[in-house]
């Protein structure tokens, strides 16, 4: 009789709250919470069309004039701007993500020295980029310098002047954004690598798959489809890298060493010409919107799964 009870009040109460197939009404919040809503995200919109959407839509207006792109491929620095941008990014991000993902191997490994080694290897990335690019721009001037002392000290040579040639200026440009960024993407793949189950590994190797092995039929087919993500997105802030050209090269000699976005800066304050230098910077939008594009499917069609 208890349970016959027990289930006669559920029958005409709970249960037919949860009966399953029947939609669920809908809450509706009172009006003081709709206020409370509003005052909260306010701001946070304000925010965003005032520094956000504003000014993306303002450069789109101002570098809409067909004239000024026939400026730009008029002008002598534009298309060695193009090439170095495209060895900038190219070379960048391709060497620095496939130099973290190796590194981040060699980190895995449970010692003292190589785990102190870590805390070292991250100064770049833990220090600001200005600081970090005036270091790397003062070792390369002259005989004051790291670098040229060094070959001075042990090889009794004279190091080259490294700002006054374009592909050494472009080369020094590339190591800096290189040497600056590396340990963050390397902290990302030693972090995934972490996610791996050890069986996975021990499984492997007892089908004879270990050493560089183990990286290619193991490791590498895991973290793919994470390695793929992290280079586009990678890709996409450096297109629009700024401050190591800036700071390490200063876009010499002449101009040589120029990237667009410090190409656009040049444009716009140097030469006051504002337009030019925002049409200059939005000149990238045909490999920025594809990159997007594949970035949004890749992530929406699959997770990153490690």
């Amino acid at each position: 009789m208890r349970q016959g009870g027990t289930q006669h009040v559920l029958a005409d109460g709970d249960i037919a709250a949860i009966r399953p197939g029947r939609p669920s009404r809908r809450r509706h919040l009172p009006g003081s919470d709709i206020a409370w809503a509003i005052a909260f995200v306010t701001p946070y919109a304000a925010l965003l069309i005032a520094f956000a959407a504003y000014p993306i839509v303002r450069a789109l207006w101002m570098a809409g004039k067909p004239s000024l792109y026939a400026d730009l491929i008029a002008d002598r620095l534009y298309l060695p701007t193009v090439v170095n941008t495209a060895l900038f990014v190219g070379l960048g991000v391709n060497v620095k993500m496939f130099l973290a993902l190796l590194l981040s191997g060699f980190f895995m490994q449970r010692r003292w020295w190589i785990r102190a080694l870590l805390g070292i290897y991250i100064l770049p990335w833990v220090l600001a980029a200005v600081q970090t690019c005036i270091s790397f721009h003062w070792m390369l001037i002259g005989e004051q310098g790291l670098v040229d002392g060094l070959l001075a000290a042990l090889f009794g040579i004279d190091g080259p002047i490294w700002f006054n040639n374009r592909w050494l200026g472009l080369g020094s440009n590339i190591v800096a954004y290189i040497w600056k960024w590396m340990p963050f993407w390397t902290v990302i793949f030693l972090a995934a690598r972490m996610t791996i189950p050890r069986d996975i590994y021990d499984a492997a190797e007892i089908d004879g798959a270990s050493g560089p092995r183990s990286f290619v039929h193991v490791t590498f087919p895991l973290l793919a489809n994470l390695y793929l993500i992290c280079t586009l997105l990678s890709t996409l802030w450096t297109l629009g890298e700024f401050t190591t050209v800036y700071l390490v090269s200063g876009g010499g000699p002449a101009g040589s060493t120029e990237v667009l976005a410090t190409l656009g800066f040049r444009y716009a304050f140097d030469a006051n010409r504002p337009a030019l230098g925002i049409a200059a910077v939005m000149s990238a939008l045909p490999v920025l919107i594809p990159i997007v594009i594949m970035l949004m499917r890749k992530v929406q069609a699959s997770e990153v799964q490690l």
